[in-house]
């Protein structure tokens, strides 16, 4: 059985004042292409399918386009299998996956084999099989979504903590008890190739930078059995392409696009691999994805630097820019310097500018500069609202703002 592992597609993102669709759907349609061109038959998403950002209609489209795009792949018996992840809004992915069992209602049951040509959609810890149709075997797979108190904590005494460190232990350890509990399941063959499918943050992982997600909220996954006990582990959560402690089987495919300025030097891809009867077959191959160049440029001189800005960035009309300007009054024209770059840059997400004479030493290009108090506010909120209706949402974060700004 061949598979394409891939993750961390937040689709319906936005990145300031760009709305990443087209850039997210072109890779998509990539990833859909790979599955022709190389005759998979299992497509791993592990996580993050959409954004916190999309809107309703966001989510429609993005549906939308999802079942054009994977139409045929589905159609000649293709099958997708998809975890939630920590950007994905659980109501809205509980009703996804429900709708899809109300049109199906005996289809991927717990341990079950499951039918091809379908798209399943896990938002809480389970197991199922696919049949291979090359090696009349099974294949099993274990799908962990991302570990949210609502997924993992059913228990009252769990849903009790005083501190981060406290929700990310009983977190920690749920995680690891639901795995135990479904590979000493009885429906659990041990005797099958099987796959993990996992959103989920594992201790070596190389990390630049996590995504609207301090490492303070974020919960760290430890186990040391993961290369031995499965025959491939499909990670998703890290945006970062790697294998984990040397084992190529075990490993991030990464995010399908630079979703931030954190993510300017990272490679793009998804993960090709196949499974026999004997496990896996060969070494996994990384397929290539196009992603959107992203710059942080500084413009300290504007009447030198500015004529030569097309040469020094000849992607400038694609790329996603975060501008600094410094300009000199009585010399430069904000204004003028403002319209220009706009020619230049037509995709800068974020800008600022000062007058050189009341700024400290010129910003360079390099790594993004540290959150203020506001925007750390603010990223914890969307990200601890994620589960709350938009209306709740938006009257919370609309008096943050209220206090943020209060004098």
């Amino acid at each position: 059985m061949r598979f394409l592992h891939t993750a961390d597609w937040h689709l319906g993102d936005r990145l300031g004042r760009i709305d990443r669709t087209d850039d997210l759907r072109r890779s998509v349609e990539r990833i859909a292409e790979y599955c022709r061109q190389e005759r998979v038959d299992t497509l791993l998403l592990a996580g993050d399918i959409f954004s916190e950002m999309a809107r309703p209609d966001g989510l429609r489209d993005a549906v939308q386009h999802l079942q054009a795009t994977f139409e045929a792949f589905l159609r000649d018996g293709g099958t997708i299998l998809a975890v939630t992840g920590n950007h994905d809004n659980e109501n809205f992915c509980q009703t996804l996956r429900h709708a899809m069992s109300l049109a199906a209602p005996t289809a991927g049951s717990f341990g079950a084999v499951a039918p091809a040509g379908r798209l399943f959609l896990a938002d809480e810890p389970t197991l199922l099989r696919l049949h291979d149709r090359h090696t009349q075997t099974d294949v099993q797979f274990v799908l962990m979504p991302y570990p949210t108190p609502s997924r993992f904590l059913v228990n009252d005494p769990l849903q009790k903590y005083g501190s981060f460190e406290e929700k990310k232990r009983h977190l920690r350890d749920a995680f690891a008890g639901k795995l135990r509990d479904i590979r000493a399941d009885s429906r659990f063959d041990p005797r099958l190739a099987t796959v993990l499918v996992a959103h989920v943050h594992v201790y070596g992982a190389q990390v630049t930078h996590l995504f609207r997600l301090s490492e303070d909220e974020d919960v760290v996954f430890t186990d040391e059995q993961l290369p031995e006990a499965y025959s491939y582990v499909a990670l998703g959560h890290i945006h970062k392409p790697q294998s984990l402690g040397g084992h190529a089987h075990v490993r991030y495919c990464g995010s399908i696009e630079r979703l931030d300025l954190g993510e300017l030097l990272d490679r793009k891809e998804v993960t090709l691999f196949e499974l026999g009867n004997t496990g896996l077959v060969g070494q996994p191959t990384s397929l290539p994805l196009d992603a959107t160049p992203i710059y942080d440029v500084s413009i300290t001189n504007p009447r030198e630097e500015l004529p030569g800005l097309r040469d020094r960035f000849p992607d400038h009309a694609k790329a996603l820019v975060n501008l600094h300007v410094n300009y000199t009054a009585g010399v430069d024209n904000l204004e003028t310097v403002l319209r220009e770059l706009d020619a230049i840059f037509p995709r800068w997400y974020s800008r600022d500018w000062a007058e050189s004479r009341s700024v400290g030493p010129s910003l360079t290009i390099g790594a993004p500069p540290a959150k203020s108090f506001e925007e750390t506010v603010r990223d914890y909120l969307t990200g601890e609202l994620t589960n709350y209706s938009d209306e709740d949402r938006a009257a919370i974060l609309e008096l943050a703002e209220n206090l943020l700004h209060d004098d």
